[in-house]
């Protein structure tokens, strides 16, 4: 009994320490384990309040039920399909993640929804010459067309030169000249006119005789003398003299002659268009954007948004008197007055399908955005710690992404920060305003571009920075700003006729930045003039790391300062084919490139191939056979010798005298079997209407040479010549020889 009495004892004060336990976890139970995460579901048919799998309700629907939801996180499933919305879904501060909870709004599984702005156009009529017609409904007006999915175009004619369509701050000559006098309704076409980084869209409002005027303020924001354009010295305005003329009129009836044409008529408001071959107008689905904004998230906190898509929003401003002024990077000058300034802090940005305003921790993730009339997403008025990643964007008439704002010092509340752009797909943006970007960021702290892709785009692919070195820019909020591990390819398309930007462009001092394991692939390759840069450090451009980056076929520099106002800038450790100027500016240095190459290194390829959202090949350069040869030329014009085109740098140039038959030459030193030619132009753009000729072969090349002009060929020789078919100069940048 006694040894058995301590065990008692012990067993009963463990029991009694046990239920104390018990009693204290009963007690608290919150303490120890939070509710499950609450789902509410959602469907384009969707109604109720329930929000279950089986009775789900509308996106609105599914907002209001989780604001009712505390201390649990909350996702909201979206089934498959496509949502019509006619206002867009907005979410605000009540819609946020509270006490360290997420918000998720996502794809159900397996599901693939679509928030859609767009609004069918039905009824299509055959009409006797080929094209179709449909009714539009009130309100809507149709600025884009896609059938079936593909993007129409809206009616266009050809250029007209600066000597036929003169502008002026008033208006335009050339109404006569090109047919717009005697059109049933000019007032529905649009002047589209490009101007070095610039592009403007106006309406014709009347024609008397052989004058145009246009909508206003559209046409007096594109013109000079508004004093509230960037820079100060601004000279590319319609009435300045880098206009070169109209790059197309549009949408006119007497305009369409292509198939995959459209035109609106607002008198009669219907929409005409000529299909594409296979193309049956009564089993087509035709589609015009219509709503402008499809997801709001104004002042929230910790939401994600993911795996959902983004189609068919609108962008009305240039279908109004405001028009599109553009002025870079898609940004427009709008209204009819406004302050004083040459900083572009009022400038307007386009509507975007999805937008977050002076949010937290907002993150956009696996979304699809495409067939758009205007631009991706926004982040802006001091939205911080948020994200865009793993998201698609193609088919859009402006940019895909954009981020900041345009005041320097907005204060802290305003001031963009620690934001992260990455993993994203980027394609074949800026189908309509041709001067925006990819990714825009103004005025941030802490943001990072990472291993996102950008092909096939209009003007530069990145840009970061804001205010062309006027005072009242010159002290801003930019820092640490990281651009790394970039795609970027076929940028500044020729075509497109965009100047003056690169594949990453920057503005304004922001210490702390760094641009590095960029690949960077043929910006402005085969220009017609000597532009288009690789990493474009521009105006105030200062205290910047330009490190481990690939660069190869590039219409200009592969690094270029401006200005010497942009000062401690560093370029080292980059692999590139061409050489370039030094770095102007107080401090800034270039050391350990790797330049002028024919070849890339291992290392330059793996850091080639790593670059991008899903990495990706690189196309290795070409040996070239001319380095190693000897360059003669028919006569020199100073120091402009012929070797200067086998020093594997295209911003030297070699210049003959003007007399017949002028020639520039290389020996190759023995027989060698030739497959490719490079003719780089030189910056005058001088060599025109020339042979190219070989041992076996000439080929004849009409109008002015490229930068570069490239001839594919099979040739056994020693020599390689290029001949003026006339008197004239030959002047060139480079010429390479390709086995």
């Amino acid at each position: 009994m006694k040894r058995r009495t301590p065990n008692v004892v012990r067993g009963t004060a463990a029991a009694t320490a046990t239920v104390a336990v018990l009693t204290a976890l009963l007690a608290a139970p919150t303490a120890q384990a939070a509710p499950g995460a609450r789902t509410l579901y959602a469907a384009p048919g969707g109604h109720g309040t329930a929000c279950t799998v089986t009775r789900p309700c509308t996106p609105q629907g599914a907002r209001d039920r989780a604001r009712t939801e505390t201390g649990r996180d909350v996702r909201v499933l979206l089934k498959d399909g496509t949502y019509r919305l006619s206002e867009p879904l907005r979410l605000g501060a009540a819609d946020s993640g509270r006490n360290g909870h997420t918000v998720t709004w996502t794809a159900a599984p397996g599901a693939r929804p679509v928030l859609s702005g767009g609004r069918d156009l039905t009824g299509w009529r055959h009409n006797t010459d080929g094209t179709w017609t449909a009714d539009v409904p009130a309100g809507v007006t149709p600025r884009q067309l896609f059938v079936d999915g593909r993007r129409a175009v809206r009616a266009r004619g050809e250029a007209c030169a600066a000597s036929t369509c003169d502008a002026t701050t008033t208006g335009m000559t050339g109404a006569t000249a090109t047919g717009i006098a005697d059109w049933k309704s000019p007032t529905d076409a649009e002047a589209v006119i490009r101007v070095r980084w610039r592009n403007y869209h106006c309406r014709i409002t009347g024609v008397v005789g052989d004058v145009m005027t246009f909508a206003q303020p559209c046409w007096t924001n594109s013109a000079s003398g508004t004093n509230r354009t960037g820079p100060a010295w601004d000279s590319t305005a319609v009435d300045s003299t880098r206009y070169s003329g109209v790059a197309y009129f549009e949408n006119a009836a007497e305009l369409l002659d292509e198939p995959g044409e459209f035109v609106w008529s607002a008198q009669d408001r219907t929409v005409t268009y000529l299909p594409r071959e296979g193309e049956n107008m009564r089993r087509a689905q035709a589609v015009t954007p219509h709503t402008e904004q499809l997801l709001v998230i104004d002042g929230a906190h910790d939401i994600t948004v993911s795996g959902i898509g983004f189609a068919y929003a609108a962008y009305r401003q240039p279908d109004t008197d405001e028009g599109y002024a553009g002025m870079q990077a898609g940004l427009t000058l709008t209204g009819a007055t406004g302050p004083v300034d040459h900083a572009g802090r009022y400038y307007t940005k386009p509507s975007a399908a999805l937008t977050v305003r002076g949010g937290r921790h907002i993150d956009i993730d696996g979304a699809r955005f495409d067939r758009l009339g205007g631009a991706g997403a926004i982040l802006e008025s001091g939205t911080k710690d948020s994200s865009v990643t793993r998201s698609s964007f193609s088919d859009l008439s402006s940019g895909a992404v954009y981020v900041g704002d345009t005041e320097p010092l907005p204060g802290a509340a305003l001031t963009g920060e620690r934001n992260t752009v990455a993993r994203n797909t980027i394609t074949r943006t800026g189908v309509e305003y041709t001067d925006s970007v990819g990714i825009w960021a103004g005025y941030e702290a802490g943001l990072t571009i990472d291993h996102n892709t950008l092909e096939h785009l209009p003007y530069s692919g990145i840009s970061v920075g804001w205010g062309w070195n006027q005072p009242e820019a010159q002290k801003s909020v930019l820092r640490d700003n990281r651009v790394t591990n970039n795609r970027i390819t076929h940028v500044m398309e020729v075509d497109k006729t965009q100047h003056d930007g690169g594949a990453i462009y920057t503005q304004g001092a922001q210490p702390g930045t760094v641009v590095s394991g960029n690949y960077i692939n043929r910006s402005a390759f085969g220009n017609t003039e000597r532009d288009g840069n690789g990493i474009y450090l521009d105006e105030q451009s200062s205290h910047i790391l330009v490190e481990r980056n690939v660069i190869t076929r590039i219409g200009y520099k592969w690094v270029s300062n401006w200005a010497d106002y942009g000062i401690r800038n560093t370029a080292r450790g980059n692999w590139t084919d061409t050489a370039a100027p030094a770095l102007g500016g107080e401090g800034s240095v270039m050391a350990d490139n790797h330049a002028g190459l024919d070849r890339l290194p291992a290392e330059a390829l793996a850091v080639a191939a790593r670059a991008g959202a899903n990495g990706g090949p690189v196309e290795q350069l070409r040996t070239d056979l001319a380095r190693a040869g000897t360059a003669s030329q028919s006569s020199t014009e100073g120091t402009a010798v012929a070797a200067l085109a086998l020093d594997a740098d295209t911003n030297t140039d070699t210049r003959t005298l003007s007399e017949a038959g002028a020639r520039w030459q290389v020996d190759l030193g023995a027989r060698k079997r030739v497959r490719q030619i490079e003719i780089w132009n030189d910056a005058s753009a001088t060599t025109g209407d020339f042979d190219v000729v070989t041992d076996d072969a000439t080929v004849h090349v009409d109008g002015k040479a490229l930068r570069p002009t490239v001839l594919n060929l099979d040739s056994r020789t020693r020599t390689v010549r290029i001949v003026t078919s006339g008197t004239g100069r030959v002047a060139l940048s480079q010429v390479l020889v390709h086995p």
